[in-house]
């Protein structure tokens, strides 16, 4: 006997639930969403006009400063204030420098300023700077006296460079007589004085004087009368050397002007 199989029936699919409609933003969503978008307008607004004002400030320090330094007399110009001197006085570096009172100090010439001070014969060199808020000041580095020289009775003084720089009411101690002809040059002076610095302090006690006629024709005259001829400056040193063992014997003319064949006359 046959068993008969129910028929399937078909399953059923399950429905999905309708969807809802979207909601739409209530009145709060809204002006809450409008107040963070004008913050940030707000925002945006003010960082440009920050940066504005920013730029602004910049340019009224930049031009006030232009014009407090460059036009304006609050940094004017009241003086000159001077270093360095012993032989001038500060005063007649003043007159000389002719500092322009009352212009801005920025605009000082400073070059033209150190060149007319170092236009005085006492000035070996000058420097000129600016002393903020209202003064110039000026370093002054004096010559050296190597030598003293008589001219027209007034004992000056001479430099390394053979320039006569300064006055002495009388001669002074301590220091070489130059003595020279009329037409001895500032060259042959420099000669001389280079001379002078070349001896060793044994010899130049024993030297009276220096003759100078011209850059080769240098002699001293030691205090004993005898007469040392020494040339030129070149190699003085070695002539000096020389000399030292030569002044061991006596004799009146000491010649040291080729120190490798030295002569002496009696």
């Amino acid at each position: 006997m046959k068993l008969r199989t129910p028929p399937v029936r078909p399953t059923a699919r399950p429905t999905s639930p309708p969807t809802a409609p979207a909601a739409e933003p209530d009145e709060r969503s809204v002006a809450r969403t409008r107040k963070r978008f004008l913050r940030r307008q707000r925002a945006r607004r003010w960082l440009v006009w920050r940066r504005i004002l920013v730029i602004l400030a910049v340019v009224g320090l930049l031009v006030g400063s232009v014009w407090l330094v460059f036009f304006s007399s609050v940094l004017a110009v009241e003086g000159a204030r001077v270093e360095g001197v012993e032989v001038l006085t500060p005063a007649q570096v003043r007159a000389a420098a002719d500092v322009p009172v009352g212009e801005p100090l920025a605009t000082v010439d400073l070059d033209a300023v150190q060149a007319r001070v170092e236009d005085l014969a006492a000035v070996d060199s000058a420097d000129v700077s600016r002393s903020w808020p209202d003064q110039v000041l000026v370093r002054v580095v004096e010559r050296e006296t190597v030598a003293v020289t008589e001219r027209e009775g007034v004992w000056k003084g001479v430099d390394d460079e053979g320039v006569l720089f300064r006055t002495y009411p009388s001669r002074p101690e301590g220091l070489t007589e130059v003595r020279m002809g009329a037409s001895t040059s500032v060259e042959a002076l420099e000669e001389a004085a280079a001379v002078i610095r070349s001896l060793p302090a044994d010899i130049l006690a024993r030297v009276l004087y220096v003759d100078v006629r011209t850059i080769d024709a240098i002699s001293l005259h030691l205090r004993s009368g005898a007469t040392v001829n020494w040339g030129s400056a070149d190699e003085s040193g070695r002539k000096a050397e020389v000399l030292n063992v030569l002044l061991e014997r006596e004799a009146s003319v000491y010649d040291v002007t080729a120190p490798g064949r030295p002569t002496i006359r009696p």
